[in-house]
Order: structure tokens, then sequence, then C-alpha cells
């Protein structure tokens, strides 16, 4: 009788495991609905900020601009933000821009040399904050897989257009209100944080 409780007893644990796990599944599956209604709501703010049309977006740049830094070949940075956040980070926001006439590949040295970024693919993983006065550099952050927090997948920027950007740092102390941004093969400039 103890080997029939046994197995009826385990019996119900394998019911309760697989039933647990199809309720996990089902429980991940329904949050992809969520997240599905958050990027419409997060793409309707980008439109907002770098409107649909290229023309219109080039017309509300200069209200904004903190710095434009001159690349090679035509391509600029024009920074628009950099703004601190409640949880001790630095979010720059920006527009990379092709003013030539012709297609141009951005440069592999924006991503930086650590390896662990260059292997996540061309990014603005190479840009550093630096703060003269607490003569500290700050690089753009990673998450755990060693994937740099800014905008990835940076290629080819046909002659004309733009591409919106981000990157993320820890933020400088509260004093500290003067940074220089750099970027390989960009000028550097001289952030005013808000």
């Amino acid at each position: 009788m103890n080997v029939r409780y046994a197995r009826k007893t385990h019996r119900v644990l394998v019911a309760a495991a697989i039933t647990s796990m199809a309720l996990l599944v089902a429980g991940c599956g329904a949050e992809d609905k969520p997240t599905a209604d958050k990027p419409t709501s997060t793409t309707s703010a980008p439109q907002k900020s770098g409107s649909t049309t290229q023309g219109s977006s080039a017309a509300e740049e200069p209200t904004e601009k903190l710095a434009v830094l001159k690349g090679k070949d035509g391509i600029e940075l024009i920074l628009h933000s950099a703004e601190r956040d409640a949880g001790g980070f630095l979010t720059v926001k920006g527009t990379l821009k092709n003013s030539s006439s012709r297609s141009i590949a951005l440069p592999g040295q924006i991503r930086g040399d650590e390896t662990e970024v260059m292997k996540h693919g061309n990014s603005l993983g190479g840009a550093t904050l630096i703060d003269a006065a607490g003569k500290k550099r700050y690089y753009v952050l990673r998450d755990t897989d060693g994937r740099p927090l800014t905008t990835t997948g940076l290629d080819i920027l046909p002659a004309g257009e733009t591409a919106a950007v981000f990157l993320q740092f820890p933020a400088p102390p509260a004093s500290t209100t003067d940074v220089s941004f750099q970027l390989p093969t960009f000028e550097p400039a001289t952030l005013k944080l808000s």
C-alpha cells in the first residue's frame, strides 16, 4: 500500500508541475499583448520629436540643439537633450544626419574598441562623457550581456537621411553642469546638463 501511495503522490506532483508550467507559459504569453500595446505608444513619442517627413524634422531641430558634432564625409550628430533621471542615469538623445549627396557607411570606430561591445554590432558604444571638474570619464552603460545601452544596428545612412539615436550613461554628480561629449571620428562638444 505504501508503494501505491507513493506512486499516486508522485503522479499528483508531476501533474501539479505540468499544470504550473502550463500556467507559467500561458502567463508569459499573456504579457506579449501589453508589451505589443506599449510600443505603439512609445513609437508615437519618437514620431512626435522627429516627425515622419524628413524636411519638417530638420526644420524643428535647430530650436532643440544642444550641440552639433561634425564627423567624416558629411555625417553630423545633433544632440537635442541630456537629461538626468531619478535612477541615477543620464540619457542623451539626438539625431545622426547624412548631409552629403551619397550614402555613407558609418565608421566602425563609433562602437568603441571593447571586445564585449564590438560583438554586438555597430552602435554608439564608443561615446564617453568627460567631467573635467570631477576628473572622471563616463562610458556608455552596458546590460548584463555586454550590449551597450545605446542605439544599435547603425550601418549605412542614405544621402539626406536622419536616424534618431540615444545613449545612456551613469549620471555625473548634481554639482556637474557641463560635460564634454566625445564620440570617435566626431569633434567633441560641451553639453549643459539638465
